[in-house]
């Protein structure tokens, strides 16, 4: 184990590969400045050759003003490969960053998950459909009952008289509070 090597930490690995592509790039473009400073010299030398009429030295300088450009074009794509690195490093940054805070979500959910014991809903919840499908069966079964009940003439004139005096709901809500009433203290029992 070497005690010199320690583990660095992403960020600062970033800051530091920024720092050295910026710094390159900088010497980069110093060079091509120089090397453009030197075309400006290098095409007025050739415009001297050209007017003093010395052929072969004018072919000599525009070889190499031409040597030269393609130094320059070769130093920009440099460049440009160098930013273009720069700006793919920062996307991994960034990349990582959302890989980690996906990472905390996911133990936040699963922190949920255990708090709230899925099985344990799943199960009241199919308790409470199948309360509520024997409500459902008990209350068509009374209401059968209650039709079969009623159908004499004189059971109708009575159930008139008494909506009437005593009110429609009283008569519809009575049943079904008669029924509901139970599930209510069952579900009040079993939730607590």
């Amino acid at each position: 184990m070497n005690v010199f090597n320690r583990k660095t930490d992403p960020k600062e690995t970033l800051r530091q590969s920024k720092r050295e592509m910026q710094h390159a790039t900088r010497g980069i473009e110093k060079e091509i400045g120089q090397l453009q400073s030197e075309e400006k010299k290098l095409i007025a030398e050739i415009k001297r050759t050209a007017k003093t009429g010395n052929e072969a030295a004018t072919k000599i300088l525009a070889r190499q003003l031409v040597r030269l450009r393609q130094q320059i074009t070769n130093l920009q794509g440099s460049r440009a490969q160098i930013r273009g690195l720069a700006t793919h490093t920062q996307g991994m940054h960034a990349q990582s960053s959302v890989a980690a805070g996906l990472k905390g979500a996911n133990k936040a959910m699963a922190s949920m998950n255990k708090q709230m014991a899925p099985a344990k809903q799943m199960k009241v919840v199919r308790e409470f459909q199948k309360q509520s499908a024997q409500m459902d069966m008990t209350t068509e079964m009374m209401s059968d009952a209650i039709d079969d009940a009623m159908d004499d003439d004189e059971a109708e004139e009575e159930s008139e008289e008494l909506t009437s005096q005593v009110g429609f709901f009283s008569i519809v809500l009575c049943p079904v509070i008669i029924i509901l009433l139970p599930l209510l203290i069952y579900f009040q029992v079993k939730l607590s």
